[in-house]
């Protein structure tokens, strides 16, 4: 091999050993790789935390566990000020399969059992190199296809969260694609208590550590509700705000387009003003409202915001708790006031609520056979097929509630509202809709 190896500005290698004869036979191979002798240190995985929490990592790390009482323990605590790509190398003297196995589940790229052999210590870093010196490249012919869709609500409680955690559960369960649950209320998530789950840390830690994240990060992180489908969710404390320029929550919908098939993002409203540009590469942006005077108003605004800034994404209006009886705002009236059909009508059910939460279940999980379930299908079946929409004013396939079309085309002369007298409405006249100006 030739001269040290330092291409991304970090150092190519470093080892902590416990013991002399070990350093004995590593020194020698890692001269023969170019590499410093002194980077070889005496100590073991304790030694290497201390050391690389004030330092950078290295590319490649050899550690030794023989000291160690809790190896996998240990090791997270090593991956928490290890930088993204290290590749760490093993060394113990605890011949156990269940072990290793768990170790290499855990991000490690091999084990090596004491005594070390010359030969054995040099193919493993041989190997460790090669994933640095290969190529990275993508083959766009056969890339991953990948469907990113944001969930937002014209209003608080107006069933965002169930909607998101529906589809993300729907895409998984339903039909088999990995999926990425990203839940971004920080504070008051329901992702994870919807799938009667632990939320973890896993979202906050990606917060305060946006480098951290990458393919390791997002294994290690994410909670797992299925076998295709991992969420990241938070409960923040409440007296802590959410400090951050939005830059993690890219990396992670970045790092989600390479492990998964299928995003789903319940956006909150005010992540949508404070971080626009989250939706930047989003396929289908599902806009959940209810049949409200209030409502209308916010979706008026949301659609305007989304034809102005993300013109690529296929939008979708979903009216959710619908009741039979009488609503505040008809549905002519209210697709007349954001000027556009309703895509998607969804029944309110509060028993199906009821009995989702009392089985830990999504709510389609839940009703998958009843109508709201039927109508949640229907939106999972239009967003697996949103990366064949050529325009996001493309028609759409009705759902259970009517059938979903084009937009109507927007007149800036018009008022905001259309059709509808808003302060007729407001003071209670007998007709909502006054007549076309």
């Amino acid at each position: 091999m030739n001269a040290p190896w330092k291409a991304n500005g970090r150092d190519a290698f470093a080892a902590y050993i416990c013991d002399e004869a070990s350093l004995d036979v590593l020194r020698p191979v890692a001269v023969e790789m170019g590499w410093q002798p002194e980077k070889c240190a005496k100590g073991g995985l304790r030694n290497a935390v201390q050391s690389l929490s004030i330092t950078s990592s290295p590319n490649i790390l050899m550690v030794d566990l023989s000291e160690s009482g809790d190896p996998l323990n240990d090791i997270n605590a090593l991956a928490e000020v290890c930088e993204p790509g290290t590749v760490v190398i093993a060394i113990g003297q605890v011949n156990d399969v269940r072990l290793y196995r768990d170790l290499l589940a855990s991000g490690i790229h091999d084990y090596l059992l004491k005594p070390l052999n010359p030969n054995q210590v040099r193919d493993a870093l041989v190997q460790a190199q090669a994933i640095f010196s290969a190529p990275k490249h993508h083959d766009g012919a056969v890339a991953k296809k990948h469907v990113s869709t944001a969930v937002i609500g014209t209003r608080g409680g107006c069933g965002a969260s169930t909607i998101a955690t529906s589809l993300a559960w729907l895409f998984s369960a339903h039909h088999k694609q990995p999926t990425a649950l990203l839940d971004l209320d920080i504070h008051f998530g329901t992702g994870a208590l919807t799938l009667d789950l632990e939320p973890g840390r896993g979202l906050i830690d990606a917060i305060d550590n946006p480098s951290r994240i990458d393919g390791l990060f997002i294994e290690r992180a994410m909670i797992r509700a299925n076998d295709n489908l991992s969420i990241l969710s938070a409960e923040a404390p409440i007296n802590a705000p959410l400090m951050t320029d939005g830059a993690a929550f890219l990396q992670l919908e970045e790092e989600f387009r390479q492990v998964f098939e299928m995003t789903v993002v319940d956006l909150p409203r005010n992540m949508l003003i404070n971080f626009p540009h989250l939706l930047s590469d989003v396929n289908v942006v599902i806009v959940v409202a209810e049949m409200t005077l209030a409502s209308a108003r916010d979706t008026i605004r949301i659609l305007s915001w989304l034809k102005a800034n993300v013109q690529h994404a296929l939008p979708i209006v979903v009216a959710n708790k619908v009741h039979t009886g009488a609503t505040e705002i008809s549905r002519a009236d209210f697709e007349a006031s954001i000027e556009r059909k309703i895509g998607y009508i969804i029944p309110f059910d509060h028993k199906a609520a009821t009995q989702a939460a009392k089985l830990g279940q999504t709510f389609a999980e839940a009703n998958l056979n009843n109508k709201t379930g039927a109508a949640l299908k229907e939106i999972a079946l239009a967003v697996r097929g949103a990366s064949d929409v050529e325009s996001p004013a493309a028609p759409g396939k009705g759902g259970k509630g009517g059938k979903g079309g084009p937009d109507a085309k927007a007149d800036g002369k018009k008022s905001l509202l259309g059709k509808i007298d808003i302060k007729a409405m407001l003071a209670k006249k007998p007709k909502a809709a006054a007549s076309a100006k």
